[in-house]
C-alpha cells in the first residue's frame, strides 16, 4: 500500500505552495483516483510522492521510502507524461533496453508487449506511435520489472472511449491480483467509474477522501441533457412547472440549444416539451459534478470523535486540508502548561522589548513551527542500470545514428586521401588516414568524438532511466560502460577508416601508394590512441555540460586550443626524450623485460610526449576530475 502524509511543495514565490499538507493512504487490491481540476496539484503531489520535486512530507511504499527502496523500478512502476524514448528507436528495443536496465531477463520485453497488445506494433518507431499505442507502451515501460505499485498520472487523456475502457480494465486487473493502483484524473464521472476510492484535491489541499459509492453520491447528482431549438421557452416552462410543483429543479442554460436541468427525469422533461409542443433533439440522463466543495460533510458537532472527524470516517471537513492533522509542537522539557502560545503580557513585551529580543523569539517560534513540519523531501537520485554494459550496448545500437555516422565518415575520409594523393605532398601516414595539414582532426576522431557525444547526448534529450526528470545518473558503472562501447567503436572506425582509404587509394593510384611504412606500429598505436581519446572525451564533455553539441565542441577544442597552449608552456624548455626512462627502467631492474616491453613503453611514452598527445591526455584528466566532482556535488545536494 501507498501511505502519503503531510506531502507539502515548496512555496512559489509569493504564491501558496501547489500541494500543502495532503495526506491519504492506497490500498493493495484497490484503484485509487486522485481527482482535482487542473492545477489542483495532482501531479506535483506524484512528484513529491516520487521524490522527483523537493518539499517536505513521507511517503512510504509498502512501509518503507523510496529512497531506502534498493531498486524502485521494482517496487513502483511509473508513467509520467508520455514515453520517454528516442523517436527512432523500435517499441521492442526500447522495451530491451529498460530490460537491461531494470535487471530482467531479455523475454520479459516480449512478455509485456503480449500483454498490452503491442506485438504486432514491436517493430515501429516510437515516433510514429499514436496517442493511444504510446499509452500501451507506457503501461508495458511501468509493468516491465513487475512492480507492486503502479503511479500513472492521467493515463487516459487524449485516448477513445474504447482505449480508455481497455486501459482501466487492464488497471483493474492488475489491482484483482493484489497489486496498488493510484492514478490521476480531471474528470469526476471517470474517477467515479474506475475507482474504488476517490481522493479529491482542490487548490492543493486535500477536501475529501472517499469510497466510490460515496463520492458519487455526495459530490455528482443527476441531470438531463437537453438540445432544443427552443431552449429558451422550455427553459422558462421548467422553472414555472418546477414552481407550481413545489420541486427543487434547476435549468442552467450552457449556449445555442443546450440546457442542463438538475432535479428532473427525462420523462418529466419529454412530458412537458410534448404538452406544449416543443422540438427536442436531444433528451438524455447523466452525471454532472456539483462543483467545488460540493458534498462536503458538515464541520463535526461537539459531541463528535476526537479526531474531529465525522462518525462515517469517509469524509473530511473541508475546514481541515488533510484526513491525518499536523502534530502541534510538542512543549519544551519543563514548560509549564500552555507556553505553546505566548500569553497576553508575553507578546505586549515582544512588542515593547528590543529589536534583538524580538528576533530571538521569533527564531524560537520558528523552529518550533519547524518541528511539527513533516520532515523534508530531497530529490532522488536516478536509479543505475543494473546491467550498464548491456544496457549501453543496447541503447548504442538500438538507432541507426551509429551505422549513419560511421558511414559518413568512411566517404569523408576516402574522398579526402584520394583527393590528398591527387594533390601530393602529403606523407603517407596522413594519408592513410586522411588528415590533412589543414584540418585539426581527421575524420575518423571528428566521427569518434560525435558518437561518444551522443552517449550521454541522447540520453539528455531522451532519457529513458529518469522518466519525467530529463536528467541521466551519474554513476561509475554507467560511465565505464559507455567509455567502453565508445572506445569499441572508435577502435572499429579507425580499424575500417584506414582499411577503406588504403583500398581505395590502391584501386586508384597502386601499389606504391599504400606501402607499409616501416615504423607502422608506433604509428598505429597513435592513430588509435587519438580516435579513442577522442571518443572518451566526447563522453565525458558531454555527461558534464549535458549536451551533444558542447561535447563534440571539446573535442575540436583539444587541438585548436589545447595543443596550442601546451606549446606555448613548453616554449623554451630543452627537449627531453623517454628514451633515458626507458633505459633507466632496463638497467635498474634485475630481469629482463619480457617481450621487449621497454620498446613499447618507449613508444608510448613518445606518443604521450607529442603535442597532440598531451593535450588530449590533460584533456581527458580534466574532463574525468570535472565528472566526478559534479557527481559529488549532486550527491551532498
Amino acid at each position: 500500500m501507498i501511505q502519503a502524509i503531510g506531502l507539502t511543495s515548496n512555496p512559489r514565490k509569493e504564491l501558496p505552495p501547489a500541494v500543502d499538507d495532503v495526506s491519504f493512504e492506497a490500498h493493495a487490491g484497490r484503484v485509487t483516483a486522485l481527482l482535482g481540476a487542473p492545477g489542483a496539484g495532482k501531479t506535483t503531489a506524484l512528484g513529491l510522492m516520487l521524490e522527483l520535486q523537493r518539499g517536505r512530507g513521507v511517503t512510504h511504499f509498502r512501509g518503507r521510502p523510496l529512497h531506502r527502496i534498493p531498486h524502485p523500478s521494482h517496487e513502483v512502476g511509473v508513467l509520467l507524461g508520455d514515453v520517454p524514448g528516442h523517436p527512432a528507436r523500435t517499441v521492442r528495443g526500447h522495451l530491451r533496453m529498460l530490460s537491461a536496465a531494470a535487471g530482467v531477463p531479455v523475454r520479459r520485453a516480449d512478455e509485456v508487449l503480449e500483454a498490452v497488445g503491442l506485438v504486432s506494433l514491436r517493430d515501429e518507431r516510437l515516433g510514429t506511435l499514436s496517442r493511444g499505442m504510446d499509452r500501451r507502451l507506457g503501461l508495458a515501460c511501468a509493468l516491465l520489472p513487475d512492480p507492486h505499485t503502479l503511479v500513472l498520472d492521467e493515463p487516459a487523456r487524449g485516448l477513445s472511449i474504447g482505449e480508455s475502457r481497455w486501459l482501466y480494465g487492464m488497471l483493474r486487473t492488475y489491482a484483482a491480483q493484489g497489486g496498488t493502483v493510484l492514478c490521476t484524473t480531471a474528470d469526476p464521472k471517470e474517477a467515479a467509474r474506475i475507482a474504488d476510492r476517490v481522493v479529491t484535491l482542490e487548490r492543493g489541499r486535500l477536501v475529501a477522501d472517499q469510497e466510490a459509492a460515496d463520492f458519487s453520491r455526495t459530490r455528482l447528482r443527476p441531470r438531463v441533457a437537453v438540445r432544443s431549438p427552443h431552449a429558451a421557452r422550455l427553459s422558462s416552462l421548467l422553472a414555472q412547472e418546477a414552481r407550481a410543483a413545489q420541486r427543487s429543479v434547476e435549468v442552467a442554460r450552457e449556449g445555442g440549444n443546450r440546457l442542463r436541468v438538475y432535479g428532473s427525469t427525462c420523462a418529466d422533461v419529454g412530458e412537458i416539451a410534448f404538452r406544449h409542443g416543443i422540438v427536442v433533439h436531444q433528451l438524455a440522463d447523466e452525471v454532472g459534478d456539483m462543483g467545488p466543495g460540493a458534498g462536503a460533510p458538515e464541520p463535526p458537532a461537539a459531541d463528535g470523535d476526537a479526531a474531529g472527524h465525522p462518525a462515517d470516517g469517509s469524509r473530511q471537513d473541508p475546514a481541515a486540508p488533510s484526513r491525518q492533522a499536523r502534530p502541534a509542537a510538542p512543549p519544551h522539557p519543563g514548560a509549564p502548561a500552555g507556553e505553546g502560545s505566548p500569553a497576553p503580557g508575553e507578546a505586549a513585551a515582544e512588542e515593547t522589548g528590543p529589536a534583538s529580543e524580538r528576533r530571538s523569539r521569533r527564531r524560537a517560534r520558528t523552529r518550533d513551527a519547524d518541528a511539527a513540519l513533516p520532515p523534508p523531501i530531497s530529490v532522488r537520485p536516478a536509479s543505475r542500470p543494473l546491467r550498464p554494459l548491456r544496457y549501453e550496448i543496447r541503447r548504442a545500437t538500438g538507432v541507426g545514428t551509429v551505422f549513419l555516422v560511421g558511414a559518413v565518415v568512411l566517404a569523408v575520409s576516402a574522398l579526402t586521401a584520394v583527393l590528398l594523393a591527387r594533390v601530393g605532398h602529403t606523407p603517407q601516414p596522413r594519408l592513410l588516414a586522411a588528415w590533412p595539414a589543414e584540418f585539426p582532426l581527421p575524420p575518423a576522431a571528428l566521427g569518434a568524438g560525435l558518437l561518444g557525444a551522443l552517449a550521454f547526448g541522447d540520453e539528455f534529450r531522451h532519457p529513458a532511466l529518469a522518466a519525467g526528470r530529463g536528467t541521466v545518473p551519474r554513476r561509475l558503472g554507467l560511465l565505464t560502460a559507455k567509455l567502453l562501447v565508445s572506445s569499441a567503436l572508435a577502435l572499429v572506425l579507425a580499424v575500417l577508416t584506414v582499411g577503406c582509404d588504403a583500398e581505395l587509394l590502391y584501386l586508384v593510384y597502386g601499389r606504391e601508394v599504400v606501402a607499409v611504412p616501416a615504423d607502422w606500429l608506433p604509428l598505429s598505436a597513435g592513430w588509435l590512441g587519438l580516435v579513442m581519446g577522442c571518443a572518451c572525451a566526447g563522453v565525458l564533455a558531454a555527461g558534464v555540460f549535458r549536451s551533444t553539441t558542447a561535447g563534440l565542441a571539446v573535442v575540436v577544442a583539444v587541438p585548436l586550443l589545447v595543443v596550442p597552449l601546451v606549446h606555448k608552456m613548453t616554449e623554451g624548455t630543452p627537449a627531453r626524450t623517454p628514451a633515458p626512462l626507458s633505459s633507466r627502467l632496463r638497467d635498474g631492474l634485475p630481469l629482463r623485460w619480457p617481450f621487449g616491453g621497454e620498446h613499447h613503453l618507449e613508444a608510448a611514452l613518445r606518443l604521450i610526449a607529442q603535442p597532440v598527445g598531451g593535450a588530449l591526455a590533460l584533456s581527458l584528466a580534466a574532463l574525468l576530475c570535472a565528472y566526478l566532482c559534479t557527481g559529488l556535488r549532486s550527491r551532498v545536494r
